[in-house]
């Protein structure tokens, strides 16, 4: 690898600092390094170009902050963790160093995962389109009114949800809000996606597994404003009678990874359950 580009959250200054000791220690490797906030995505974006690898330090949000800056591109990302979980980072801080060298002599493997897109359409017919590693959600606003969603896959009406919200989540995402709304845990290679309803309201209550051909439509039925979320952190105001299309993504994201291949069931528990730097974190 001759250009590494490493990505921090902002807002948690050990990042930073972890960014720096790492620039350092790349560059005495006879490595080319940019660093830039995760927040930053025109000046990250404007950097990429070259780049072989992209180290995030932080947790999982700031990953699918460099998701979007990668994306159409193929850059491998690999996480370091300074977050609270870590589900999709690879490496601890204090192992970096360690482990770095066998990464940048390419002696990794690809783990690639698939997106969704979302597109929106107003009742003026005008388009936008987004693409999400983890999830999109669709919700209630600021005020606390259920939303009416009526929803169909393929053309074809499944129910009219009423509820605080609709996910769809990626086999990524299924750790995340999709499982804390009683969604199942898909494994991560999977290109299979959930729809799963939040709090819903004498109206379907079961999560679906839709296999990657499908095309969601929701159709929005609301007096109130609701809002669109993707990955938590592209967020916007949708109305009423505005169309919402999620389907799996022309997109895909590459980690580049270190740890064996068929260690995700074995780090699960501890990861579910918070716990850092034991069994799941040392393979």
């Amino acid at each position: 690898m001759k250009k590494i580009g490493i990505l921090y959250h902002p807002k948690v200054e050990a990042t930073r600092t972890e960014a720096g000791k790492l620039e350092g220690f790349l560059k005495s490797k006879g490595i080319s390094v940019w660093v830039c906030s995760a927040w930053d995505k025109e000046k990250a974006c404007g950097r990429l170009e070259g780049t072989d690898l992209v180290l995030t330090v932080g947790g999982d949000g700031t990953i699918l902050r460099a998701v979007q800056v990668v994306i159409p591109g193929e850059t491998p990302i690999t996480g370091i963790n300074l977050g609270k979980l870590g589900f999709m980072t690879e490496l601890d801080a204090d192992e970096a160093r360690e482990k770095l060298p066998s990464l940048i002599n390419t002696e990794g493997w690809i783990d690639e995962r698939a997106m969704l897109q979302v597109e929106v359409t107003d009742s003026g017919g005008e388009s936008r389109i987004y693409h999400a590693l983890n999830d999109i959600v669709v919700a209630r606003g600021e005020i606390a009114r259920l939303i009416r969603a009526n929803a169909s896959i393929n053309g074809q009406h499944l129910t009219t949800y009423k509820t605080d919200g609709v996910i769809a989540a990626t086999a990524t995402g299924s750790t995340g809000y999709a499982l804390a709304a009683r969604g199942p845990i898909i494994y991560p290679q999977s290109r299979d996606f959930l729809l799963v309803p939040i709090a819903p309201h004498l109206s379907s209550a079961y999560p679906l597994v839709l296999p990657e051909t499908a095309e969601l439509t929701l159709h929005l039925n609301t007096y109130h404003a609701a809002t669109l979320s993707v990955d938590g952190h592209i967020n916007l105001s949708l109305s009423n009678e505005e169309a919402i299309v999620i389907k799996r993504s022309p997109h895909v994201v590459k980690f580049l990874r270190i740890r064996p291949r068929e260690s995700f069931y074995s780090s699960l528990e501890d990861k579910l359950k918070g716990k850092q730097g034991e069994s799941g974190r040392k393979s």
